[in-house]
């Protein structure tokens, strides 16, 4: 009997349970400050006229302002208490805003710069795999190396980059080596005549960064 009592009482009690922790996150939360306090409950019971119901709700919003403006002067002194970045290397609107004409189908090689800690490594898997083009990179499961085409061909290829071609100029290869070795490496790799962006296009400015004095630059055999 007792066994069977206990059956039928485990039910309800796991239910009674069930609905105080779901009352726990549904019912609604106030914050202490911004919440309108409640009228004393010997004014509840009295009911109060119109003209005390007007002064109640006029606390209530003075209450709730000088709450939102007590916030509003917290985040303002945090704003004020943070340090202003200066740009380092400031680009002019002119740079920024450049349209450049790339003719994928012509001679136009796109040269990318990889400078390290700036994202260069995710960007340029976004090259290659990630851009709606008329024939997109072919890549080959289980390697880094994706094959570049221009449309309607099978050899000469409108990207240089580390996910294309390799480090044909050495690793981490800043402008100036670029400009001097993407040339000859297009030429042997018989795309010989190419129009590339980093020589007509880019200008050097901040593009090597010191990349030789800090030591990163390196020198790697083949493609």
């Amino acid at each position: 009997m007792d066994e069977r009592f206990n059956r039928w009482l485990l039910p309800p009690l796991l239910a009674l349970l069930f609905l105080l922790i779901v009352y726990q996150y549904v019912s609604p939360a106030c914050p202490g400050a911004a919440c309108p306090r409640r009228p004393p409950a010997s004014a509840a019971r009295r009911g109060g006229g119109p003209a005390e119901r007007e002064e109640e709700e006029a606390a209530a919003a003075a209450t709730v302002g000088a709450a939102e403006e007590e916030v509003a002067a917290a985040e303002v002194a945090a704003a004020g208490a943070l340090p202003r970045l200066v740009a380092k290397f400031p680009f002019a609107r002119g740079e920024l805003c450049r349209r450049v004409q790339f003719d994928m189908r012509g001679r136009d090689v796109i040269v990318f710069l990889h400078i390290q800690k700036t994202g260069g490594t995710t960007f340029g898997r976004h090259l290659v795999r990630n851009i709606r083009l008329e024939q997109p990179c072919y890549c080959r499961a289980g390697q880094k190396k994706c094959a570049c085409h221009r449309p309607g061909g099978d050899k000469d290829t409108w990207l240089f980059s580390r996910f294309s071609t390799g480090w044909s100029c050495g690793l981490h290869a800043d402008w100036t080596e670029l400009t001097s070795c993407v040339p000859a490496a297009m030429e042997r790799r018989g795309c010989a005549g190419n129009r590339t962006l980093s020589q007509q296009e880019l200008q050097p400015g901040s593009a090597a960064l010191s990349h030789s004095r800090a030591g990163v630059t390196g020198t790697v055999e083949g493609c």
